[in-house]
């Protein structure tokens, strides 16, 4: 996505240890737009999110991802999946969280940044992280998690989404195909059934694509499946 008309950028973020970077993409006209927070899949900061940030903008976001694995390396230089994935389980949830409170705050001393409309989605580790993070930060007014993982991944994450699922109040829209290996439906149920066992039935909605396998959305993978990528896409913004 070109950046035509956008004000893109990087910088990087004082956490504890060390400095996390990130990228921004905001229209370049003067004004404040609502904020979403894009969690990376487990190859962190690569193209792809970035490209999502832009597309956000495009349609009026202040988008902001992050390299949420520096700490691990430059995963989204790694070609081997395995090891991609063994390094991204070391990242405890309790780091993450920290890691993304520093970004709200950062977003917090943006011009352009409206944080009483604070937004955030995710793909793949990034949409487990959605949930937990909408669980974790009352300022979140809306999420989107496409096909976020359902099952502990311990140590570094033992708790699921569903063991938050009581502290999740605010409006969140599930994407999941029913041909993920890794997520099987029977656990997206439960997680709907524990959703709405607390009250949150009125705000959740789950959207689930026949035939479509997991990072269906992920443009630059075999996975990727057009229709259901886009009718997901625009099923987010109308969410947002």
């Amino acid at each position: 996505t070109s950046a035509d008309g956008l004000e893109v950028g990087e910088a990087q973020v004082p956490v504890s240890p060390g400095y996390l970077p990130i990228y921004f993409a905001a229209p370049k006209n003067p004004g404040k737009y609502p904020v979403v927070l894009v969690i990376p899949e487990v190859w962190g900061l690569h193209e792809y999110q970035k490209d999502i940030c832009r597309r956000l903008a495009k349609a009026g976001y202040y988008a902001v991802s992050l390299d949420n694995y520096f700490r691990q390396g430059q995963l989204w230089k790694m070609e081997a999946q395995a090891e991609v994935v063994k390094l991204a389980n070391t990242l405890t949830d309790q780091q993450a969280i920290a890691d993304l409170d520093a970004v709200v705050v950062w977003l917090g001393n943006q011009p352009k940044a409206n944080m009483a409309r604070l937004g955030i989605t995710g793909m793949c580790r990034g949409g487990r992280m959605v949930w937990m993070y909408t669980a974790h930060n009352p300022k979140i007014k809306a999420a989107v998690a496409w096909y976020g993982g359902l099952a502990p991944v311990p140590p570094a994450m033992p708790l699921t989404p569903l063991d938050i699922a009581d502290k999740i109040k605010v409006p969140v829209l599930g994407l999941y195909g029913d041909k993920d290996a890794g997520i099987p439906l029977d656990q997206v149920e439960r997680m709907k059934a524990a959703l709405f066992a607390f009250g949150n039935d009125k705000n959740v909605e789950f959207k689930i694509y026949a035939g479509a396998p997991h990072a269906f959305h992920a443009d630059y993978r075999p996975s990727y499946v057009k229709a259901d990528a886009e009718d997901g896409w625009k099923r987010m913004l109308a969410w947002f």
